[in-house]
Order: structure tokens, then C-alpha cells, then sequence
């Protein structure tokens, strides 16, 4: 983990800027943002108090005082019970969404107080329990000191009536034909991982309060016995989770006496997909906003006349291509695992079905790190020269084409280079940023006449792309870089190229963009210093990972460029929430792009 600070020149400074993340972790995911300490009062401090006052003011916070989280839920029994065995209650729209608001202020327990139990601890997996716990076995019992909400949906159908953070039944409850009312066993039974974020939602359920709401069209009944369900799992769950006698937190299920509408109508600021299954904006949903993000940070952008790079129209990661009405391309180009280098048959009958039909056509390549070095066979790259050669003549029809041949390489097939008009190409994938990227490089350099290296950063910083590659795409492209060039209609002198040494040290990745002054990359770029200084890259904080650098270089960079915070690692266990001040102090002293590792 780390963080460069870059300084790009100003002809590569990013447009448009990213829409800001919330400040901080919160509940409240309001359109507003949180605002700090607004369920307090504003009131005048008042005057010099004359006299110490009676009550002593509370001591400060201290690493062994475990801080417990409450709940308005809790005790339950002062809402309306609608079934005595197993105990469920009711809570209408205002009081769930008072309990989420109330929620979001509890401060949060030490991470020693629920990890390493969130990572999940099977008494079977022993690689686990040895990493986390060896023979303290005090730290596999569940926390105490939390206490959450997690709402439910019947029938779990989230694309529609969603409120925030409902999950569906299935995530959380047993559902095995003839067994008991149980949670999930969510804890991972063999394997080692400290990032089982896919167990979650099924760990923070045992330490819940559960609230229950169906579609308005559901009947109660199936509302009830689905809370019913929950209930006696918290139950059996109460009565086995403490062998030892030691009495164990309740937690109690609710059903939602509201209709979904009415919640729309009263509390919309709880609601994450409204009754038509539309977005309401008015909820940070992270998974919607990574999607969004994602869409943003790869959206077709044009890299050569007429030819651009982007995610797959229509792709469950990115509906839409971009926002301009005018990007309806012609020619499709998708870079997929599955495919073969297309041969010069099939790209002169593309050609031919495009000038007589009119209609958009579909090409497959393959992805990047498909074609590996050095087993690669001189097909391969006829192909690939083949598909630089065809995309360019569609895209730029007026332009002369050094393999404007009447046969292709075979000798045998008419091949048709010229269009009558130029058309608009698209190569892409469904993320628009990884398996694409080996064509969309080996196309720039063809149609500027660019060697390697300089791709790699003119697509980066001058076209704002941001993409990822393989160390086989980077060994491919620099072995065939001189015939590149030399088909290249640019007709670029390849004597006078010479390949800078950041290039063998790089891995075909670059640090990723994250905000227009901010990179987030590894070690390895971390390392590679002359590539961080022709990004533009002036200042690195490294997160427990220290930087093999000879000593000169350091002296380049200056001690106040360089921060390492030592003594964490990227392990599950050490905290870094000690260090955030410093870290923030560091990035906060610089007011150009800088990059994390």
C-alpha cells in the first residue's frame, strides 16, 4: 500500500472531476451528506462557570474500554407484539427510519472487539484459527459490544421496492429442506482469506436486530411467517452461542406494519429503489457506486479518428456507452478470452456486409494476455497487424495503407483495404478497461506511429484512459514494435527510438487514477521511480511496504516527499486506523495529484 503525488503537465490534467465520496462512513445517506454532530442541539456555551461543577465531566476514552453500541430497538417490548412464539413485533416506517438515523450516530468499537470473529472462525479450519487466533479461544466468541439492523425483503427481489441495505432471506437464513430455523453457516469451513466480504451480511445478522417488509403486494401472512422464521433462529442461535452459561445480547425480529408506498411517501431518504425500480439518488448504495464509477472511469473515449475505446454497449456493468447521442459506431470490435485472431477472409466479408447493408457489425479478438510470449506464432500477429490495418482504412478511408495489396498475406484472397466512407469502430469488453487493452495499444501505436512506451503514457495521460495490461501485452508489443511502426501509415524512423529503463521494470500496469491528484498503485510501481516521475508523480506515502530504492534516488526526491508508516501489514490484523492523522497530514500538504500504494 502507498501513495505518489503527482504533478501532471497541465495539457494532461483530467476534464472533469469525479463526483466527491462521502467524507466518512455513515448510515446516513441522505442526498445532503452527513452533517457532523446534527443531532445536537445549537446552543450558546454560556458564561464562565463560577464553581466546579458537582458531577465530575466523564473521562476520556480509553484502548481498554469496550464501547457498546444501543439501539432504539432495543428493549423490544415497547412495541406491539404480533406473535408470542416466537416473540415478533411491529415498527412502523418513521420508527425504522429513526432507528437507522439513530444508529449512524453510535461511534463504532475498537476492531480488536470484533475482529478476528468477522473474518470468519471455523472451528474445523485450522490454517484460519492458527493465522487469527492460535489458543486464545475467548476470540472466537461473538462480540458483545455491537449491535446492528439488517432488513430483510420477502421473496428478496432487490431490483425494485428496496430499501437501504435490505438483503434477501436467502443471504442470511438456512433454507435446507427439513432442518431447523438457523442462520447460514456463514464462517468458511477450509482455506484461508482475511477478505471474506462475501460472508458479511450473514456474521452482522447474528449480531442484529432483524426487520422484515415485503412488496405491498405480498400478503402479510407470508411477511409473518418469514419473521417467524428469523425469530426462532435468533433463538436457537441465544441458546447455543453460550455454553459456558454466560448470558447472551437479544436480539429481536420486527415486521414493517407500513406499506412500502407509505415509506416512499413519509421517509424517502431510507429508500434505495423506489416502486417502479428506479435508482432514488438518495442512498449511498456502495455496489451501485462502484458500478457507477466504474462506468465512468472506462466510458467510450475516442483514441485515433473515428475509433474508441469503452465498455460493451448494453453490458450489465455499463448500460450506455456514454452520454453523447453521436457515438453510434459502426463496427463493434469485443475483445474476448474465447476468441481467435481473425483472418483475412473474415475481415473483407465484414468489410463487404458493412458497405452493403449499412448494418453494424461484430468482430471478436482476443483479450489481452491471450497471446503469450514467446510462444506466440507469426499468425498471431499477421492477425493482429491485419485488424490494425482493416480498423484504420474503415476509420480512414482517404488515408494510404502500406498493405493496400490487391492479395492478402496468403497470396490467395482478394483483400479489399479502401471504404468509400469512413466509419466509426469500437473496441471493447464488458469492463471497458482489461480485456481490450492489448488491441487498443497495439491500434495506437499503429495509427500515430508511437513506439511502446510512449503509448502506454499518451494513452494514459493525454487520453485519459485508464486500462490494464499484462506483462505478456508489454513483452509482445515491444518485440513487435518495429513492424508497427514500419506498417504504421505515421511511417515513423524506428532508428532513432530507444526504450527508457522503466519500461522492463513495468508489470503492463500503471498506477490507477483514482481522483485527478491521486494514484493508487503496488510495490512494484512503487519501485519503478522514472515511471512515477514521467507520470508527473512527485510524492509517495507507502503503507507497510518499504520502497528498495538505491540512495541517490532518494536524495532526488527529498525526505519530505516520502512518507512510510511501518509496522502494519495488509494482513487482517494490524490496525492502520492509528496512523490515519499522519497520513492525512502528509496528503493534506500538497495541493497537486499525488499516488497510494
Amino acid at each position: 500500500m502507498a501513495t505518489v503525488v503527482a504533478r501532471p503537465p497541465p495539457p494532461f490534467r483530467q476534464a472533469s472531476i469525479s463526483p466527491p465520496l462521502t467524507p466518512k462512513l455513515s448510515l446516513n445517506t441522505s442526498s445532503s451528506g452527513p452533517v457532523p454532530n446534527k443531532h445536537l442541539p445549537i446552543c450558546s456555551p454560556g458564561p464562565i462557570p463560577a464553581q466546579v461543577p458537582a458531577t465530575p465531566p466523564a473521562s476520556p476514552p480509553s484502548k481498554h474500554l469496550s464501547i457498546q453500541t444501543f439501539s432504539i430497538l432495543y428493549p423490544p417490548e415497547t412495541y406491539t407484539k404480533v406473535s408470542d412464539s416466537p416473540p415478533v413485533y411491529s415498527i412502523d416506517g418513521e420508527t425504522l427510519a429513526a432507528a437507522l438515523e439513530h444508529l449512524s450516530t453510535q461511534a463504532l468499537p475498537d476492531p480488536k472487539q470484533v475482529f478476528p470473529w468477522l473474518h470468519g472462525l471455523h472451528p474445523d479450519n485450522q490454517i484460519q484459527l492458527a493465522f487469527f487466533v492460535a489458543r486464545r479461544r475467548s476470540l472466537r466468541r461473538t462480540p458483545k459490544c455491537i449491535r446492528g439492523i439488517t432488513i430483510v425483503k420477502v421473496g428478496g427481489d432487490l431490483t425494485i421496492s428496496k430499501i437501504k441495505g435490505a438483503i434477501a432471506p436467502q443471504e442470511i437464513l438456512s433454507d435446507e429442506w427439513g432442518s431447523d430455523d438457523k442462520f447460514l453457516e456463514a464462517n468458511p469451513m477450509e482455506g484461508f482469506s482475511v477478505r471474506n466480504f462475501q460472508i458479511q451480511a450473514s456474521k452482522m445478522a447474528m449480531v442484529s436486530d432483524i426487520v422484515v417488509y415485503a412488496e405491498d403486494e405480498t400478503h402479510n401472512n407470508e411477511m409473518n411467517r418469514l419473521a417467524q422464521r428469523f425469530a426462532n433462529a435468533q433463538k436457537i442461535m441465544r441458546e447455543s452461542s453460550e455454553p459456558d452459561g454466560k448470558e447472551a445480547p437479544l436480539f429481536s425480529t420486527f415486521v414493517l406494519s407500513s406499506t412500502f408506498r407509505e415509506v416512499e411517501k413519509t421517509n424517502p431518504e431510507i429508500i434505495s429503489i423506489d416502486s417502479k425500480g428506479r435508482m432514488t439518488n438518495k442512498v449511498m448504495d456502495f455496489f451501485h457506486w462502484e458500478r457507477r464509477e466504474m462506468c465512468t472511469m472506462s466510458k467510450a473515449s475516442a483514441i485515433a479518428n473515428n475509433v474508441w475505446l469503452g465498455p460493451t454497449p448494453d453490458s450489465p456493468l455499463c448500460p450506455t456507452v456514454g452520454d453523447n447521442p453521436e457515438e453510434v459506431f459502426d463496427v463493434l470490435v469485443e475483445a474476448s478470452d474465447m476468441a481467435q485472431v481473425p483472418s483475412p477472409r473474415a475481415l473483407k466479408h465484414l468489410g463487404d456486409l458493412l458497405e452493403e447493408t449499412g448494418e453494424v457489425q461484430h468482430l471478436e479478438f482476443p483479450s489481452s494476455g491471450s497471446i503469450m510470449p514467446p510462444t506466440w506464432s507469426q499468425a498471431e500477429v499477421d492477425g493482429l497487424m491485419d485488424t490494425c490495418h482493416w480498423i484504420h482504412n474503415l476509420a480512414n478511408p482517404a488515408s494510404t495503407d502500406q498493405n493496400k495489396t490487391g492479395i492478402d498475406r496468403d497470396g490467395d484472397t482478394p483483400m479489399k483495404w479502401t471504404t468509400p466512407e469512413q466509419y466509426k469502430v469500437l473496441i471493447h469488453c464488458a469492463d471497458g478497461y482489461t480485456e481490450s487493452s492489448l488491441l487498443g495499444l497495439a491500434y495506437f501505436m499503429f495509427a500515430e506511429g508511437v513506439p511502446v512506451h510512449e503509448a502506454w503514457l499518451r494513452l494514459h495521460c493525454e487520453k485519459q484512459r485508464n486500462f490494464f495490461a499484462y506483462p505478456s501485452d508489454v513483452a509482445l508489443l515491444a518485440s513487435i514494435q518495429g513492424r508497427i511502426l514500419q506498417e504504421s501509415p505515421r511511417q515513423t524512423d524506428i532508428t532513432v527510438i530507444t526504450q527508457p529503463a522503466w519500461l522492463s521494470a513495468m508489470d503492463g500496469s500503471l498506477p490507477s487514477r483514482i481522483l485527478p491528484h491521486m494514484y493508487l498503485g503496488n510495490l512494484n510501481h512503487a519501485n519503478n521511480p522514472d515511471l512515477l516521475n514521467v507520470m508527473g508523480i512527485r510524492q509517495i506515502l507507502s503503507v507497510g511496504e518499504t520502497v528498495s530504492w538505491a540512495k541517490e534516488e532518494d536524495k532526488k526526491w527529498g525526505g519530505k516527499n516520502l512518507l512510510f508508516i511501518d509496522r502494519v501489514q495488509d494482513n487482517g490484523v494490524d490496525p492502520l486506523t492509528d496512523d490515519f492523522d499522519k497520513c492525512l497530514e502528509f496528503l493534506g500538504g500538497f495541493l497537486h495529484p499525488y499516488f497510494l500504494y
